[in-house]
């Protein structure tokens, strides 16, 4: 199992392009199994969730070609409709076959979702709304069973769900007639994924608004699509720059799609210059402030950028607070961070970071994906000692190649591989 050894106090600087979004293209192979012919996908992420996605697909029958950064998928007229445990319980993302499947053959068989252990997130938001449109759903066996012909109405969210709105909008592309949805997740994936649909044929308006409409239409067809670029990714990269008194600019982005968490740098005292496709973070000569920090759906500060944002956090001058609104699990970081000499207090859904002096290097395991980038930060950050991180599996599953990367703006990093 690999390990990744850092050695801190090495300010990063330099640019860094980013790549296309993880939590974009997934539910974007998802929604291929909607087109009658083939989908094109540019700027693709060499990924792990990727590779996982595409192993799926391809065991239902789905022809994948993944060259670089370019992914081709055809679908045939009949593909198998399961989507078993050993693949879905490695993301959560595999859910997304969910409604597609249904859509387009009327039927489906989906193992319950595994992923990070960041909370139970459950489904049934997703199985409500498929209901609502039709669907005779039952659980069996740890598979959900779906089934029948699927008619537009109007569905309210009882919490905007990005993966449910995904499901949901991708499910009543085809479904007879007009589906609302309300309260619906806002996020760049969303409009990104309607757009997507769009080209293959769709009628859906209000992606990114607080209401969707999607007129059914009775087929889909192939199309091409640049993958947006990762927002979460850009933000990680800053961060560790801002942590380690450095100058980072990430190039080849958004930067709309960061403006709440700029906001929030901005207000740490960061010196920030904002490009047409580029965000530069330079550190300022004084320490960064401490600041508050509540984690709410899209506008909102992300939860993706939590993790990262309290390693940043543990050295600001005075107390930071983060409150944890979308995932009732997402401070399993906190102790790894206390580990390396953080002065963090948990109070339910609230943590409390106390500026200290520095960090110190230490073993240190990682139990999610962004918590895994917060390690590394912290990594990067400690003023004396190694940092040993282990179960960096979860890292590949949303960064490409992380210590590559890092290196390559001045980091003291490497991988390791242990039998």
């Amino acid at each position: 199992m690999d390990k990744i050894i850092i050695r801190g106090n090495n300010p990063l600087k330099g640019r860094i392009p980013i790549h296309g979004a993880k939590n974009a293209v997934l539910p974007l192979m998802a929604a291929s199994i909607l087109a009658e012919s083939p989908c094109i996908l540019h700027n693709v992420p060499c990924l792990h969730d990727v590779f996982t996605m595409d192993k799926l697909l391809t065991q239902m029958g789905v022809q994948i070609e993944f060259t670089g950064r370019y992914m081709t998928l055809s679908v045939p007229n009949r593909i198998s409709p399961i989507a078993p445990y050993d693949l879905v319980r490695k993301m959560r993302a595999s859910f997304f076959i969910l409604g597609p499947l249904l859509a387009r053959f009327g039927k489906a068989r989906v193992s319950l979702p595994g992923g990070c252990s960041i909370g139970t997130r459950p489904v049934d938001i997703h199985l409500k709304g498929l209901e609502k449109l039709g669907a005779k759903i039952r659980l069996e066996e740890g598979y959900v069973i779906a089934e029948g012909k699927l008619k537009g109405t109007d569905i309210y969210l009882d919490f905007p769900s990005v993966g449910a709105t995904e499901n949901l909008i991708m499910s009543a592309t085809l479904a007879k007639g007009t589906t609302r949805l309300f309260n619906p997740a806002q996020e760049p994936e969303i409009i990104d994924l309607a757009d997507f649909l769009n080209k293959m044929g769709a009628k859906i308006e209000g992606a990114g608004t607080e209401v969707i409409t999607i007129k059914g239409t009775k087929s889909l067809c192939g199309t091409e699509h640049h993958v947006i670029p990762d927002r979460i990714e850009a933000g990680t990269f800053l961060i560790a720059g801002l942590a380690t008194n450095g100058d980072v600019q990430v190039n080849n982005i958004i930067p709309e799609h960061l403006h709440t968490f700029i906001t929030k740098l901005d207000e740490m005292g960061a010196e920030i210059q904002i490009g047409h496709h580029s965000i530069r973070v330079k550190t300022p000569t004084r320490p960064i402030k401490a600041i508050n920090v509540t984690t709410l759906p899209y506008p909102g500060f992300p939860t993706d950028l939590q993790a990262q944002m309290m390693a940043l956090l543990t050295c600001a001058e005075g107390t930071s607070i983060i409150k944890e609104t979308v995932f009732e699990n997402r401070f399993l970081h906190a102790a790894e961070l206390i580990r390396m000499g953080a002065d963090i207090s948990l109070e339910g859904n609230t943590a409390i970071i106390r500026g200290v002096k520095k960090l110190k290097g230490a073993p240190v395991m990682a139990s999610d994906l962004r918590a895994s980038a917060a390690l590394v930060i912290a990594g990067l950050m400690a003023k004396e000692g190694e940092t040993i991180i282990s179960r960096v599996y979860h890292l590949d599953r949303g960064y490409e190649r992380i210590e590559e990367r890092l290196a390559s703006l001045g980091a003291d990093i490497q991988r390791i591989h242990e039998e």
